[in-house]
């Protein structure tokens, strides 16, 4: 049996995107001054954007802005994938690094798809063999 969403920090793309951010501001934190506040900052804000406006969306009280919400989500990840693509291209991640970022990466943007699609629709019942 499914576990009833309650709140936003019960959804598996918040958590999945709060890891993200987090995993990134780690990194960020490690860098030298100068592109740790110009590039770092960029990343950092666009990759919490991404968790901070899927919980937005979920207190809203209508589907639409839920789903606007999560659509900008998705417009904060793209834009995450342009900083990273910026960091790799200034030798400022470690190989380890993107590979760690891409599979989250990977693995976030079908699942945000996923819960757009599926905001606003009424929970399937689940049968015995589920």
């Amino acid at each position: 049996m499914k576990k009833k969403i309650e709140s936003f920090e019960d959804l598996d793309v918040y958590k999945l995107a709060e890891s993200l951010g987090d995993r990134i501001w780690d990194i960020v934190s490690n860098w030298p001054d100068f592109p740790r506040n110009t590039l770092g900052y960029q990343l950092v804000k666009s990759a919490d954007s991404i968790a901070a406006n899927t919980a937005e969306g979920f207190g809203r009280f209508h589907f639409a802005e839920n789903r606007q919400f999560v659509r900008i989500s998705r417009g904060s990840l793209y834009e995450t994938h342009h900083w990273l693509r910026r960091a790799y291209k200034r030798n400022l991640l470690k190989e380890d690094e993107i590979k760690e970022l891409r599979n989250l990466l990977d693995e976030l943007a079908p699942r945000l798809n996923a819960y757009i699609k599926s905001i606003g629709r009424p929970l399937q019942k689940m049968t015995d063999s589920e």
